[in-house]
Order: C-alpha cells, then structure tokens, then sequence
C-alpha cells in the first residue's frame, strides 16, 4: 500500500487569513483585525497574492533560523505560512530556473523594518546559492557592504534608531547557476541636511559616534579629535547615546566590514580624515568686522580649528581662509569678488560640510561597487533589491519629504501597472478571459510633479534660474498661477473656488492630495534646497587640498575645467534617478514587501490600530487587495487542489487515476459548485469568490475529522486484536515455563530427600565400622599395654642394683640440659634489633654461661653486620670502604674526622661534564676524574692563597686555573710519596714529591680544603691501587716542606682571628711558615 504524501498549506492551522485576498468581508477594519491577530500571535508576515505585509515586531522572534530557510527552500509560494523567506525563494528560483530578472522592492514608513527586511532578503539568497572559495568571498563582501553603508547613511530619529536617510538599490548578479558573481549599489538622495542640523531627539549620522566612542587614543591623536561628544557643535547632545546601542563596538564591525569589502588601509584612514574634517567645520564660527567701505564682513573667531583642519586635508590655511569670507563671481571674462556677512559665512560653511560629506558618501558607494562588481564578462542575471523611504507626512513637511513623496508616487504607479500586467498575463496564460479592473491611476499626481512645462520641479527649477529677486513665496506665487486649477494642488491662494474659504492653510504653504492623503508642505527652503549651491571658491579650495580623496570629491574646483554653466539642480537630479530606476524596474519581474510600522514607541507587543490604518491608506493595501481579487481571489494549480480536496469525492478518495483536472471537475461537479464561481485553466483552478474556497476548507475539515475518527477505529481495533493475540501467546509462554519450573522444583525435591536417605544410611553404616575398628583397637592397644606394664617390671627388677649406682650422675646432667634449653628459648624471644647500631643485649641469667653469652653476642653481631651489608649495592659498599679506609687513616688522629663522618664523600664537586664552562678542561682529560674540586694553592713566597682546581684521576694528579680552566701543573702519583697535615681542626695539607722528578722542580705543594679527609682518602686509595704501595700519610702540627731548594717548617698554632673560624697562613721566614688555627 502506498504511504500517502501529507503536504502542508497556507490554509492549515490558519491564524486569522493568511492572504488577504480571502478576506471576507474586505473593508479597513476587518483588515486592521486580521493583522492585529496575527501579530498578537507572532505571525508578522501576510500576503495579499504575492506581495508580503510585514509588521515590525520590535523584537528578536525565532523564524528566521537555518532550519527555516530549510524549510522554505524550493518550496510552492503558498505551501507553508506566510514569510518573507518564501518571497526571496520564489525570486530566486525564478530568476534561476526560468532566466527571468528580478526585483524585490522593500518600501514603508521610517523604523517599520525595510533595512531588516533587505538584509533578511540577502541572507536568505547567500544561503541558498551556491559554494565555493570564490562564491562564498562575493556573498561575503555583499553581506558586509550593508554595515558600511548603514554607518555612513543611517541615523537615529525619533521614529527609528536606525533609519536609513537614503534610498539604496542593490543589483545582485548571478551567473546560469544561480551564483552570485556580484553587485551594482545605487543610492539615491542622501540627507545631507543631518549633517548640520539635526531634529531635537535624533541624531546625527552614526559614524560620527561611532568614531569617537570606538577609535583608539592613537588614531583620535592623529585626527586631533576628541572622545566628548559636547565638544562639536554639529552633533546633538539630548540624543548622543541610544539604549541598546554598542557605538564602540559597532566602529569595530565597521572597519572589519571595510577590510572585507576591499578597502585598503590608507583608503579606510582617508576617510576618518575626511569625517574628522566634517566634524571640525561645525566648530568654525565667525564674528562681524566693519570694513572702511561701510560694507559688513565676517572674520573666524578661534582659528585653531581651521588650522587642524588644513592639517588633516592639507590645504592652505589663508587659501580656506579667505573662501569663508569671500565669494568670487565669474561671468564671461569678468570676475567679481564680495565679502560674505556672518549669516553668509555660515551658511558657507554648513554648504561645504554637506557636500563634503554627500560627496564621500558617493565615492564610498562607488569604491563599494569597484569591489563588489563581477569580474567575468559572461551574461548575468540580475535581482534587484531596493530599500527606499516610504511615503512621510511629518508636521513639518519641506523639500525633503516632496521629492520622497514623488518616489512613492511613481513606486505606486509602477506597481498598479506590474501588478494589472501580471494579473493579465497570467489570464491569458490560463486562458481565461481577461475583464477590465477599474482602480485609481495616479498618473495625474505624478504628471503634476514632474510634467516638463508645468510641472512643480519645472517650475522650481525655473525659479531658482530666474535672474532677480528670488525667494520661497515668489515660488508658491507662480504655482498658485500654473497649478490652480489642478484637481489635487491646493493652496490658500488658489484661484480656484472651491479653496477660497479654506483658511486651514497657512501662507507658506500648499497641499497635495497624494494616492495615500493629502500632505500639506512648508514652502520654506524650497528654493535654497533645490539649488544646493556651494560657492567656487571652497570648491577650489578642497581642491587645492593635498589629500588625495578630498581633492578627487571636488573636481570641478579645477582652475583647468572651469565650467560657468549652472550646475543641475537637487530636483532634476533626483527625478533623472527616478525615472533611471523606474525604467531599471520595468525590465525586471517585480516581487513587494509592504512594512508596517504597529507603533511609535519602538516597542514590542503593542499594536497601535490609528497608527496601522494610517500606513494602509498610504501604502494603499486595499486598493491591492480589490485589484488582486477583482477577477479570481484564488488559484490553484490541480495537482495540489485535487490533493488537498480528494477527500471529498467517493470517486477521488484515496487515489484518482487519471489527469489532475479531470480530478477536479469531478470534485466540484460532486459538490455541486456553483459554475460561475469557478473557472478551468490551464494548469490552475481559478475560484471567484474567498466564501467558495472556505466552505471548500469547512468541507475538508469535517472530512477529516470523518476520517480521523474511522482511523482511530481501525487503530482502536488492530491494537485491542494485537493486545488479544499477544496475550494468549503470552499466556501459552507462561503455562509451558510455570509447568518447566514445577516439575524442576519436584525432581529437587525427590532428589534431595534420596540424597538425605543415602546421607543416614552411608552414615550409619560408617558409625558401625567405626565402632568396630575401635573395639579392635583397644583390644591391641590394652595388650600392648599390658606387655610394656609386664616388661618394665621385668627390667627395674633386674637393673635396679646399677641404676642407684649413677643416679646423681643422670640427674645432673638432666638439669644442666634444661637450664641450657631454657636459656636458649629465653634468648629466641629477647633478640634485639637487627640495626649494626643497637648495642642492646638481654643479661645473663646464670654465672656459668658468661662465656657463652658474650661468644653468642660476638657471633649475632657478626651475623646481622653480615646480613646489613648484603643490602649494599657496589656504590654504596664502595662509600662504605672509603669512609672505613678514612676511620683507620684520620680516626683520633685528626680532629677534623668527626665532622667527616656524616657527610658523604661526592668526588666530582664540579660538575665538569655538565658544565659548558669547563669544556675545553673537560676534552683536555682522557681520564676518569675521581675528584674535581676547588682548593686554595698556598703561595710559597708570602702564604697567600690562589683558587685552583684540584683534579684526581687513576694516574695523575692536576691543578687547573678556575676562571679559564687552563691546566696549570700535572703530577704523576708515582712522584706523590706523602702526604702532611695536621691534627687539629683545619683543612691544611701538603702533598710531597718524590725528588728529582720533573713535577717537583718548584716544590712541594701546600693546599687547603674543604674536604680535607675525602681528598686525602681518595688519594690513599688510587695511590695504593696504581702504586701497590701504601702512602705515607703524615699527621703532625709541625712538618717540613720542600720550597725549590728550601726547606720550610710548617707549624699550626692556636689563635684568635680576624676573620672568624677561618684558618690563616703566614710566611714567617725563609724557614717557616705559621698556620693559625682557631
């Protein structure tokens, strides 16, 4: 029996809908309630078709885990729950399998999730490509891109910690494998206004924090900046530190992100300069000067920070000077230089820092794309990722929010254009006929901003082009003049009658009815934004700059390249972008991720319903749903359909034979399926209205709970059977074991009452032996006994005449024989110990036995020396015979002897062999070494002492100089013929030459030692052993020495030293020498 394949579905364990195409009834607030459901219940993610609604849940949840990305690689769209992951594989797999490129456009409010959700989109692709040495470093080099982008273009704002202040399309190639070959970064309107000014509770950019709180002392020493943040002005302080936010560690991940991309290391420190240099300009102020000429000009206050300033950039100090207080004009061939008042200064200064810093921003997107660029020149395939600003309506609205707004505008069109495009085709795929969807075109809206004529960025760039007084309020007159009439422009001065009573608008202002609502815009800063001026002179100053990258940020500061033509202005720049991405975006298969922010607090669990309706509008959610489902709501291919509903239909269940779409009409025609809510295509089952498919789903569940029930009675059945047969063949088992036993048990029992029988009868049957052996043998023994009896008489009658005779004789000697043999048991039990030392011995119980106890003592004494010295090894018994050779040599005839005994005679003191420093004395001496020791020569002139070494081989005698080792006199034993010293307690010793030999030409020679006794043992014993003769060891306190051809008595005399305990020589005369002893 084949095991039926369970495939699950969106539609299973359903928290609220999962796609909203299904809900039923649509309107806003059954649509809020089924997103606030399941985001209660941790189900962020719902689709509408194929578009994803994600919901920020403020908090770490754990669905995006590898397993998950497991779960949903190569996976149908709709067969698991809805997930962003299911979005990228479906993008993935497309642009893989069927060559088609993609795009995955990210958009919604500030802090609703839109960084994540891209960074989500390019891990989940990095995971489910290909491997490889190569791949894995391009993905890396991807992945790490996002932190450095997000250092340098996000902030904290008061909607988001880490909102990005720009819009950032990424083009991810991949080859024919689906391996990523690498990237295109696209960035699109940077808020450089940040860099200056910053609203109260935000931040400015991170890198900024980043850098002071992470470098370390070294680097900020060399960029001359400062850990506290209070220390520039361009850097908010109410907002400086952000709860969860690690700044220094983040700088950290930075610079490693960095490394990884490809910067080089002088690259990465050019850039700190140039954002050390930004924060440096905040600091620069001016104060009024009056010139002769009336004319007011601005100087700069403290000039320390510009002098760091052209340290870090290397530019001339007086060349920046001037550029802040002078602006040069250049028309035709003249040129026109002015003064700049304080305010001009200012805003001189604030131009040149967001420049700066939008400049390097550029640049570090290009070097990013150097790096990050395929390599192979082959055809890619392209999935693009883009990650832009949503729709914004503040309080404030300015400049900023216009141009966003315009974006959205244009996204929104694009998508109602993809979105009907796609529906279209795949009507036609399937064959089913196509009807037409009414919905809201906002082309109109689009039209009124960017129309070349009449248009709101046309005519702003007219006026910012307009020679003569330009300000804000001639702009909202001139739009007042063009755009009155236009069914979505309102303003307090439109001329059209329907706004004449509208005094809810300010001046300044004018509105916009957006496809998402009206926004009202301050007019203020139109003009100056649009322009985005920076005057020639700082360009040409930064260029002037040594640093290689500030120089290559401003290269129409070259005198070379002067261009008097204006440069485009921040609108037309941005809707020239625009229209580039739009057009991007048409030749790619788009896939939408639509992020909802649930509320303002940037806190977990709390579903603010105003909040949501509010991003719906603008997101425009039901205007998705109503054109998604204005024709079919739901389709489905036949084979899962027929799967998932065959249980159904008799005829489907289990198992349908024929094709899948026959299945399904049989199905639908059983259910009696209304023919006008459903339709054949191709290859799908397309169903008219959501109530269809969830009686459908109503249906199936009551099936199955149907066929649950029949399978738990089956169950019930083959395990109650099972548990029937399995203990009936228990109970067989059971009998023929219990029947084993007893019988086992019975033949014990019957065998151990016959062995208790033979036990009685072989035991009887052995008593009555016994009792007869023993009658027998009494009988022998009482006539034995009787003769022995008899025979004694015998003989004491015959012998008693000779026994009387010697009676005292026996018994004295019977008593000595005891007296003896008690001696000796006693003696057995009082033994003493078997150390040669215990002098112990038990005392004599009988006068007669003094002999014997002192003979007994001499022998045990013998024995147990004996048996000690049979416990020596050949080293050991070797100490022994010298220190024994010592006691008969020195014994109560030296006074240094005692002190000897216990130390153990060690010969090589020295330690040649070991010591590197004695390696030359060491390959000098072929011979044994019995003794290496350092002994004192006494000088035979004055008595003084020289340090030498002393060394006794088998042959010789040597005396070595101890510092260089050097072997200073050599003497044969043979030519040693005594040795003298003296009794008292003093190391002094002189050893004779025999005459005429050739080692006794200077004399005899006069040592002092340490080791006095051991010297002179050693000496005996290798004299006596090379020699066959005895040495004459001589101890006396005055003996003669022979000096060359003198003859000098030594004499030891007792005295008080100088220095202590320490012996001492003096040459006395030329015929005696004194050696004071204490």
């Amino acid at each position: 029996m084949a095991k039926m394949e369970v495939k699950t579905s969106l539609l299973d364990n359903m928290i609220g809908v999962g796609d909203m195409v299904l809900l039923e009834p649509l309107n806003e607030d059954t649509f809020i309630n089924n997103l606030k459901k399941r985001f209660d219940h941790n189900e962020i993610y719902t689709y509408i078709g194929s578009v994803v609604i994600s919901v920020n849940p403020y908090r770490s949840l754990p669905i995006y885990s590898p397993e998950k990305v497991e779960d949903y690689r190569n996976r149908n769209f709709y067969e698991l729950s809805p997930h962003i992951f299911a979005l990228s594989d479906e993008a993935y797999r497309s642009l893989r399998d069927q060559d088609k490129d993609q795009c995955i456009l990210i958009t919604g409010e500030s802090g609703a999730g839109k960084t994540e959700a891209s960074k989500l989109v390019m891990s989940y692709v990095a995971a489910v490509c290909g491997k490889g040495a190569e791949v894995n470093q391009v993905k890396e080099q991807l992945l790490q891109s996002n932190p450095v982008l997000e250092a340098f273009g996000n902030a904290k704002t008061v909607r988001n910690d880490n909102s990005s202040r720009f819009g950032k399309y990424m083009d991810i190639e991949f080859d024919f494998k689906g391996d990523p070959l690498g990237g295109v970064i696209s960035n699109y309107l940077l808020e450089k206004s940040r860099v200056v000014k910053q609203p109260r509770g935000e931040r400015n950019f991170h890198v900024f924090y980043q850098l002071l709180s992470g470098a370390s002392e070294e680097l900020l020493n060399k960029l001359t900046l400062e850990r506290d943040f209070s220390r520039y002005n361009y850097l908010s302080l109410d907002s400086a530190k952000v709860n969860g936010v690690d700044d220094a560690a983040n700088f950290r991940t930075v610079r490693n992100a960095m490394q990884i991309v490809g910067f080089m290391d002088d690259e990465a420190e050019s850039v700190l300069e140039v954002v050390a240099a930004v924060l440096k300009l905040g600091n620069i102020e001016f104060k009024p000067e009056s010139r002769v000429n009336g004319l007011d000009e601005s100087k700069i206050k403290d000039k320390n920070e510009l002098k760091e300033i052209c340290e870090l950039t290397g530019i001339d100090q007086s060349v920046l000077e001037r550029a802040f207080s002078f602006r040069t004009v250049e028309a035709k061939q003249e040129k026109v230089s002015t003064t700049l008042n304080v305010a001009q200064a200012y805003y001189a200064r604030d131009a040149l820092a967001k420049n700066l810093y939008s400049r390097l921003f550029s640049w570090l997107v290009n070097r990013i794309n150097e790096s990050i660029k395929a390599q192979t020149k082959v055809r890619k395939k392209v999935m693009g990722v883009l990650d832009i600003y949503g729709f914004e309506i503040f309080e404030d609205n300015s400049f900023e929010q216009f141009i966003i707004n315009y974006c959205n505008e244009k996204l929104q069109q694009i998508f109602i254009e993809l979105t009907l495009k796609e529906e279209q085709e795949e009507y036609i795929r399937e064959g089913i006929e196509w009807t037409h969807i009414d919905y809201f075109n906002n082309a109109i809206i689009c039209d009124l901003i960017e129309n070349n004529t009449n248009g709101i960025l046309a005519m702003l760039d007219e006026e910012c082009l307009r020679p003569g007084t330009v300000t804000d309020e001639t702009f909202l007159e001139k739009l007042n003049q063009v755009c009155a009439t236009h069914q979505h422009f309102e303003s307090r001065m439109s001329k059209s009658s329907r706004f004449l009573n509208d005094t809810s608008l300010p001046h300044s202002c004018f509105r916009i009815q957006h496809y998402a609502g009206k926004v009202l815009y301050q007019v203020e800063g139109f003009v100056d934004k649009n322009n985005d001026l920076l005057y020639r002179d700082l360009s040409q100053a930064m260029w002037k700059a040594s640093h290689t990258l500030i120089k290559s940020l401003f290269p129409e500061g070259n005198p070379a390249k002067i261009n008097l033509k204006r440069p485009p202005t921040a609108g037309s720049q941005f809707k020239a972008s625009v229209a580039t991405l739009m057009k991007n975006l048409q030749t790619k298969n788009p896939n939408y991720i639509r992020c909802i922010k649930p509320n303002d607090k940037k806190a977990a669990h709390i579903f603010s319903e105003a909040l949501v309706c509010h991003q719906i509008r603008y997101l425009g959610l039901l205007e998705n749903v109503r054109v998604r489902r204005a024709g079919y709501a739901f389709r489905q291919a036949y084979e899962p359909c027929l799967e998932r509903y065959k249980m159904l239909c008799k005829q489907t269940w289990p198992h349908w034979k024929g094709p899948a779409r026959a299945g399904v009409e049989v199905l639908f025609n059983e259910l009696e399926i209304p023919v006008e809510e459903y339709s054949f295509g191709r290859s799908k089952i397309f169903i008219r209205n959501p109530r269809t498919l969830f009686k459908l789903e109503d249906l199936r569940k009551q099936r199955l709970e149907d066929l649950a029930t029949l399978i738990q009675k089956i169950y019930r059945g083959w395990k109650c059977r099972t548990h029937f047969l399995l203990m009936r063949k228990s109970q067989i088992v059971i009998a023929a074991w219990y029947r084993r036993y007893a019988q086992q048990k019975r033949y014990q029992q019957i065998k151990s009452s016959a062995l208790v029988i033979q036990s009685y009868i072989r035991g009887w049957k052995a008593r009555k032996i016994l009792r007869e052996l023993k009658h027998q043998k009494r009988c022998e023994e009482a006539a034995t006994t009787i003769a022995a009896y008899w025979h004694g008489t015998q003989v004491r009658r015959e012998y008693r005449k000779f026994f009387r005779a010697n009676a005292g004789k026996k018994i004295y000697e019977f008593t000595l024989q005891r007296i003896v043999q008690k001696y000796f048991l006693d003696m057995k039990n009082k033994m003493p110990s078997l150390s040669p030392i215990d002098m112990n011995w038990p005392s004599r119980p009988y006068l007669f036995l003094d002999s014997t106890h002192k003979e007994l003592k001499r022998i045990f004494h013998l024995w147990r020396c004996k048996k000690y010295r049979d416990q020596f090894t050949d080293q050991q018994k070797l100490i022994y015979e010298e220190k024994l050779e010592a006691s008969e040599l020195f014994k109560d005839k030296k006074a240094l002897y005692p002190s000897s005994v216990g130390q153990p005679f060690q010969g090589a003191y020295l330690e040649i062999n070991k010591n590197p420093k004695y390696k030359k004395l060491k390959d000098a001496i072929e011979e044994k070494i019995i003794i290496a020791e350092v002994v004192n020569k006494i000088n035979r002139a004055n008595g003084k002492s020289t340090s030498r070494i002393f060394l006794l081989t088998n042959n010789n005698l040597l005396l070595a100089d101890q510092k260089s080792g050097q072997i200073k006199s050599e003497v044969p034993l043979v030519d040693v013929t005594k040795v003298s010293m003296s009794s008292q307690n003093d190391g002094f010793f002189a050893v004779h030459l025999k005459e005429g030999s050739e080692a006794a030409s200077k004399g005899d020679f006069l040592f002092s030692s340490d080791h006095l006794i051991e010297m002179a043992t050693k000496l005996y014993r290798t004299t006596l052993s090379q020699t066959k003769q005895k040495l004459n060891i001589e101890i006396s306190d005055e003996f003669l020495v022979q000096f060359r051809q003198d003859k000098v008595c030594v004499k030891f005399i007792q005295g008080n030293q100088k220095n202590g305990s320490v012996p001492t020589c003096k040459r006395k005369n030329n015929r005696l020498l004194e050696v004071a002893v204490p």
